[in-house]
């Protein structure tokens, strides 16, 4: 009930303006969100890298509505590939782009130009791109663009949700050698004619997901911080016998740091999602979805009208 709770605030406009202007809001972001520009989430990835970890950064657009703001977006990430690259972190650090944020729901060709110009901005700094999974109304569009994106730039990684009923076939399209796929549980409020709403039910997704993936000769990337599914790749791992670089765990910035560092100190390859920008709130509640605990602190100090 929280999580959907949180999930449907992420979308409230009004309630972004007031949850933004508090202090205490900032405040928690701290926890999760690198900073509001370039030059903090710089010193964030660097202190990442320091502890033996890989990152990958997502900038945290305004709402994209006009062809101006997609050409913005895109610039941003060209920028901020160049500034990684000049403070030697990559290829230790990548980005992860969201489609929509480059114009996907104005002119999905515009989209794809600017995805192949961020690919390239990667490919010469020396790492690569991961286009981000948003709702279910996009997923046959972002995936069309991954396929013609990885025709030039094959390192490019999709990310594919378990609560959405399709994405076993998904993960079976994208299981093939040269493949990159990050498995998440999902983020986003879907109905259930296409999603799994119970949290077990989910889970048995994404185990199922995880089974394809680790079994495939792709390279599966495993987004979780559920100590159960934590085990479970690692045991899958084991299982279809491959090594440590060929896979990795990601986990999200701020959370479950200490899993974090074991799993590195245990020879596995961590990334972090490392996003940065002043457009915070979505992110943050939709953090906060997946934290009860602290989605029930943050509520109860959340400032009320009149």
């Amino acid at each position: 009930m929280l999580r959907s709770v949180f999930l449907a605030a992420a979308d409230s406009s009004r309630l972004g303006r007031l949850v933004s202007s508090a202090s205490l809001s900032k405040n928690v972001a701290r926890r999760y969100v690198a900073g509001d520009d370039v030059d903090a989430v710089l010193v964030a990835a660097r202190e990442l890298a320091d502890d033996g970890l890989t990152i990958t950064v997502d900038h945290l657009a305004p709402e994209t509505a006009t062809a101006d703001d997609a050409r913005a977006t895109r610039d941003e990430y060209v920028t901020l590939l160049g500034r990684l690259r000049a403070a030697g972190l990559t290829p230790t650090a990548e980005v992860s782009v969201k489609l929509s944020a480059l114009g996907q729901r104005l002119d999905e060709k515009v989209a794809f130009e600017h995805a192949l110009a961020v690919c390239a901005a990667a490919a010469e700094a020396g790492t690569s791109m991961t286009l981000d999974a948003e709702d279910h109304t996009t997923t046959d569009s972002t995936l069309e663009i991954l396929g013609d994106l990885r025709k030039e730039y094959p390192s490019t990684g999709a990310v594919l949700q378990a609560y959405l009923r399709r994405t076993e076939g998904d993960c079976r399209e994208l299981s093939r050698a040269g493949s990159r796929v990050r498995l998440c549980k999902g983020a986003y409020a879907e109905p259930e004619s296409v999603a799994f709403t119970d949290a077990l039910d989910i889970d048995k997704s994404f185990v199922r997901c995880l089974n394809i993936l680790m079994s495939g000769e792709g390279y599966p990337m495993v987004a979780t911080h559920d100590p159960r599914l934590i085990a479970i790749a690692e045991d899958r791992a084991r299982w279809f016998d491959r090594s440590a670089d060929e896979y990795e765990f990601q986990m999200l910035y701020g959370m479950r740091t200490e899993e974090q560092a074991r799993l590195a100190a245990s020879g596995n390859i961590v990334r972090i999602y490392l996003p940065y920008g002043r457009q915070w709130y979505g992110y943050l509640m939709r953090r906060l979805a997946e934290r009860p605990s602290t989605a029930v602190q943050f509520a109860r100090r959340i400032p009320q009208k009149g």
